[in-house]
């Protein structure tokens, strides 16, 4: 298929070759030298690719000719390259423009025409004509087998389209396309890899985190004994402590309401071992026993018996261990509201102004939710009872007064006990400041969390002590049993009357006191029963219940081990073979 340039194919002819252009690579192209050349004068007058004249090429034909560069003078050829006689045509077309002069290089049909200034053969670094110039493949010779001087055509071996060549000569496109995508591929797919591992170890994280805070609350709840089944209630906290080994810290207020007279008493109780916080509501009727055994109540016992008296009877009775006393006056709760900067509580009425006589006027304090109190409007909150009222309504509303004070209160003992020293009030000993700081900021901070609550201590009628106040307060809040009598003390006994006889009650206290014991008011029954009880819990009471028998004129088979009414060491339960004339 390369065939030589010698073989004499029709078209193309024998004889030598000559350059007649270059293609668009710069590379020359080579036709075949007429058998008939133009006269030397033609020659000499213009030539476009230099070969008479060496390399002086006049590029923009202006008849000078450049001085040579490189290489030797070329001397001149019979060959016109405008072809006069026999122009080449490279495509065979035979045709011609209406001059005569064919740009394909065949002879114009007239003859010989003159030679014109414009060239259709392609020069280098010049834009190609618009025509498709290309010669055959055939005439194409490699620029690298071509030397200066050369004028014999190169050999059919030689011959060869540089695109023949490509596979050597340039890189393949798409080779590296497939490679770059594969690389792209391999780099999506490691990112895609490591996007999973990242996304794996974000929810091991995120599940270990979650382990550790079910178990931090699951422990926190477990020590603060919040627990189902492991609460307060049932007998044990989150430590697994009873109730009666917990650790509390106990004080009682005295609320003395210096305007209209009266007294509010309530325990602040901080339970150390449960983290709980308090404030039991002790009602002024709840009965207790003076120094001589009389039974008298609570209000009565604070005008009566003062802040020491009192402290050692309700102990008698809760059978719990009070640390101290706190007198409270109006105005100094009143101070005490506006040094913690008003309060904000749930009123549940609304309250007059007790400085305002005048019907019609607006009240001091509303009725609503989220009411903020000053230190005024705190003291008539906390003192307020309206006619038919109880007493326990108005202790209420003091409790919440006292608990909206200690969500106020400073958690830190030093600004505590710095906001108690600015009352400048007088303590009963052996109350400090210091000590009344510390123990309000523990409260405070219980306050703060939620740890906190408020109870009533309920009491019967005639100010006795019912079962289940024992198993719900005193138990519960306060230890659950009685206070060991001190050396030298006497028996306290607890008498409760279910004969349906009121006066048997009185007669029985009587004797008893007679006979060297602590008489406590056991209230009366809801019901009668026929046999009479006396009941002891620890084997140690269990003589002492034998003595009570026999002082009551109660048979033996009476005494039993049971359950004892709180602050009692003995309880009695009267029936109906109960003789006063008896005893």
């Amino acid at each position: 298929m390369n065939d030589r340039y010698d073989t004499g194919d029709a078209g193309y002819g024998g004889g030598p070759y000559e350059v007649v252009g270059y293609d668009e690579y710069g590379r020359p192209v080579y036709g075949q030298v007429p058998a008939q050349q133009a006269p030397q004068s033609q020659q000499a007058t213009y030539d476009p690719y230099a070969q008479q004249q060496g390399y002086g090429y006049d590029p923009y034909a202006t008849g000078r000719q450049q001085a040579p560069s490189y290489g030797p003078v070329q001397q001149p050829h019979a060959y016109d390259p405008y072809g006069t006689q026999a122009p080449y045509d490279p495509y065979a077309t035979g045709t011609q423009d209406a001059t005569g002069y064919d740009p394909y290089g065949q002879a114009a049909s007239s003859g010989q025409q003159p030679r014109i200034t414009e060239q259709t053969a392609y020069i280098p670094h010049q834009a190609g004509p618009a025509e498709n110039t290309r010669v055959p493949d055939d005439t194409r010779i490699p620029q690298d087998t071509l030397t200066p001087g050369d004028s014999e055509p190169p050999t059919a071996e030689e011959n060869h389209h540089a695109e023949q060549f490509a596979f050597v000569e340039e890189p393949d496109g798409d080779s590296e396309d497939v490679i770059d995508w594969l690389k792209f591929t391999e780099n999506r797919t490691e990112r895609r890899e490591e996007a999973r591992r990242r996304a794996r170890s974000r929810i091991i994280a995120l599940l270990v985190v979650l382990a550790l805070v079910v178990v931090g609350g699951v422990g926190y709840l477990w020590f603060a004994g919040k627990l189902p089944g492991l609460s307060s209630s049932d007998g044990k906290t989150g430590t697994a402590t009873p109730v009666t080994a917990q650790k509390r810290d106990v004080i009682v207020v005295h609320l003395h309401n210096t305007g209209k007279g009266g007294t509010s008493t309530a325990l602040l109780v901080d339970n150390t071992t449960t983290k709980q916080g308090t404030t039991v509501l002790l009602p002024n009727s709840l009965a207790l026993t003076d120094d001589d055994g009389s039974t008298t109540t609570l209000a009565k016992s604070v005008d009566d018996d003062g802040a020491s008296g009192t402290r050692g009877q309700l102990d008698t009775v809760l059978g719990t261990s009070i640390q101290g006393t706190w007198r409270l006056d109006t105005p100094y709760l009143e101070n005490l509201v506006e040094l913690v900067g008003n309060i904000e509580i749930d009123t549940n009425t609304d309250v007059p102004d007790p400085d305002t006589k005048k019907k019609g006027t607006a009240p001091l304090v509303h009725k609503g939710q989220g009411q903020t109190l000053s230190g005024k409007t705190a003291v008539a909150y906390a003192t307020y009872r309206a006619a038919g009222e109880s007493q326990n309504a108005q202790l209420e509303r003091f409790g919440q007064v006292m608990q909206g004070v200690l969500r106020k209160m400073s958690s830190d003992p030093s600004s505590a006990t710095t906001t108690v020293q600015t009352l400048a009030q007088i303590l009963d000993p052996p109350l400090t400041d210091k000590d009344l700081g510390g123990f309000l900021a523990n409260l405070a901070d219980l306050a703060k969390s939620g740890d906190y609550r408020t109870a009533l201590l309920p009491v019967q009628s005639d100010g006795t002590l019912t079962a289940q106040t024992s198993d719900s307060v005193v138990k519960d809040i306060l230890g659950g049993t009685a206070k060991s009598p001190d050396a030298g003390s006497s028996v306290r006994v607890s008498v409760q009357n279910a004969t349906g006889v009121k006066d048997d009650t009185d007669k029985a206290r009587v004797v008893l006191l007679n006979g060297g014991f602590t008489f406590l008011e056991g209230g009366t029954a809801s019901g009668t029963q026929a046999a009479s009880k006396v009941l002891y819990a620890d084997a140690a009471d269990k003589a002492n219940a034998t003595e009570v028998a026999k002082t009551l004129g109660l048979p033996a088979g009476s005494v039993t081990k049971g359950s004892v009414s709180s602050g009692a060491d003995v309880s009695v339960i009267l029936g109906g073979d109960y003789e006063p004339s008896s005893s």
